[in-house]
């Protein structure tokens, strides 16, 4: 069985350049993750190159050098401007985004939106189909691509398919605002396997099906999952937490580069203690709110003064949409609000940066922060939370997490878990957590990195595709192929029955 791996980008990043057009490798933990599996499984990528359609782009000729380099095979999917422009920025960004974050006051229900969004998810499926094989497991991930399985079941009637949600979903009150809101779910439910962050995901998946489509049956199914039937269709649902690489991390934190970097950013903070914002500019991360939580935190609580510092990361996103725009300038407003209530002489209260920042720059401030203030009004999983722990390789540092992450389902219990909403509890959290003494924190930090360390990126894989497997199929716990890199495959997963 070869394994075919879709996302709404591929996972190379193109660049024109004088000499024409090149690739370097893309990041992250979607990447790391599936990256040995498509190697060892003879796999495929598909997706968007990045760029749109250019007369001038071989994309063959441009992608084959990346394809020796990784291992695995690409399938692009040229989109015009248009195109990108229609599906990407609008039916997926300012419909699907903000809806299935409870903003829904910030959708743009464009028709226009929902044409160009099934016209693209077609042109997907017919790159799927021209690379798949008989046999082949298509697996495809995010809000992007929810219609792909209606086409690929007219041409691969023999192959299974997966489908993973990495943002959440959400309730009944909410989807069914969605103009489009029953092809979107008979489309999810075309799939062999559709995977959430959450329980509570899942569960507002199952109450949407049962609201808006009558007759749709559950019962329990294999290894913790559900199994949802409608019409002459079964689909099995189940939740799977993603993680990070976490051995990734530990080992580039514990590197003597980043031990020199965080005793220059000590030696900068001249001994203050650091609450620690990592954060991509979007609304649902609530900034905003965070910046004002710590305002009301430098009020109530005069001892912090001097002594603690707001570190402020933001990387760029989206710059040309308005709305973003907009969320900068309120951002930059209330920082400069709140320094200029209470900065004195050798101190600044809030250090703002705005920028992309490397690895190793990202994994030294993770190490400095005494504090790291985790606070999204919505998020799907946020990874930022899991990384943070998994750098703290002297085991202290205290986690502040909003119970609006999908993360706390799983890092609560040792979090400070907080309402984001709630200023006078996010503040007085504040206070609380950089009280603590080194004995009060360890404790905690220990059990949050034994999370987030046995519950790593690769166990994600290793458990989606296990649960992918025919449930009358047995089981090939001894076969190499059953678990990526080389690592146990779990036998449960979290499911809601």
């Amino acid at each position: 069985m070869r394994l075919l791996v879709v996302s709404n980008r591929l996972p190379v990043v193109l660049e024109q350049t004088d000499q024409g057009w090149h690739t370097r490798p893309g990041s992250g933990g979607l990447v790391t993750a599936l990256a040995p599996v498509l190697s060892k499984w003879d796999g495929t990528w598909v997706g968007w190159p990045g760029v749109p359609h250019a007369d001038d782009l071989d994309l063959d000729r441009t992608l084959a050098g990346a394809v020796m380099e990784q291992g695995y095979k690409l399938a692009p999917v040229p989109l015009t401007a248009d195109e990108q422009r229609g599906f990407y920025e609008g039916f997926s960004n300012q419909i699907i985004w903000p809806l299935f974050h409870d903003l829904q006051s910030l959708c743009n229900f464009e028709p226009e939106y929902w044409t160009s969004y099934v016209t693209v998810n077609a042109k997907f499926a017919d790159v799927v189909v021209r690379t798949a094989r008989s046999g082949d497991f298509v697996w495809v991930h995010d809000y992007h691509l929810m219609g792909l399985a209606a086409r690929l079941r007219q041409h691969l009637p023999l192959n299974r398919l997966g489908f993973f949600l990495h943002i959440p979903f959400p309730p009944p009150g909410i989807f069914c605002k969605l103009p489009w809101r029953g092809e979107v779910l008979e489309d999810l439910l075309r799939y062999d396997l559709v995977g959430f962050q959450t329980p509570r995901d899942l569960a507002n998946f199952i109450d949407c099906v049962r609201t808006l489509l009558p007759g749709a049956r559950k019962r329990r199914g294999p290894r913790g999952t559900v199994r949802l039937s409608h019409r002459d269709r079964t689909c099995v649902l189940g939740a799977f937490p993603i993680g990070i690489d976490f051995q990734e991390f530990a080992d580039v934190a514990a590197s003597a580069a980043v031990a020199e970097r965080v005793k220059e950013l000590r030696a900068d903070m001249q001994g203050q203690r650091v609450v620690l914002g990592v954060d991509r500019l979007d609304y649902t991360k609530g900034i905003p709110y965070r910046l004002r939580a710590f305002q009301r935190a430098l009020r109530r609580f005069p001892d912090l003064h001097r002594n603690v510092t707001l570190l402020q990361v933001v990387v760029p996103s989206r710059e040309s949409v308005q709305e973003y725009q907009d969320l900068k300038a309120q951002i930059e407003q209330i920082v400069s609000q709140v320094n200029g209530e209470f900065t004195q002489p050798g101190w600044v209260p809030i250090h703002h940066v705005f920028r992309s920042v490397s690895r190793e720059e990202l994994v030294a401030y993770y190490r400095l922060a005494d504090v790291a203030l985790v606070t999204p009004l919505k998020d799907g999983m946020n990874l930022v939370a899991k990384e943070y722990c998994a750098c703290q390789c002297d085991g202290d540092g205290v986690l502040i997490l909003s119970e609006f992450a999908g993360s706390a389902v799983q890092l609560g219990r040792a979090a400070v878990v907080v309402n984001p909403y709630d200023l006078d509890r996010v503040a007085e959290a504040v206070h609380y957590a950089v009280s603590l003494t080194p004995q009060q924190r360890r404790p905690a930090m220990r059990k949050l990195r034994r999370n987030v360390r046995d519950h790593d990126v690769h166990r994600w894989v290793g458990a989606f595709l296990a649960a992918a497997e025919p449930a009358d199929r047995p089981r090939a716990d001894s076969d190499e192929r059953a678990s990526p890199a080389g690592r146990p495959r779990p036998r449960e997963v979290t499911g809601v029955s």
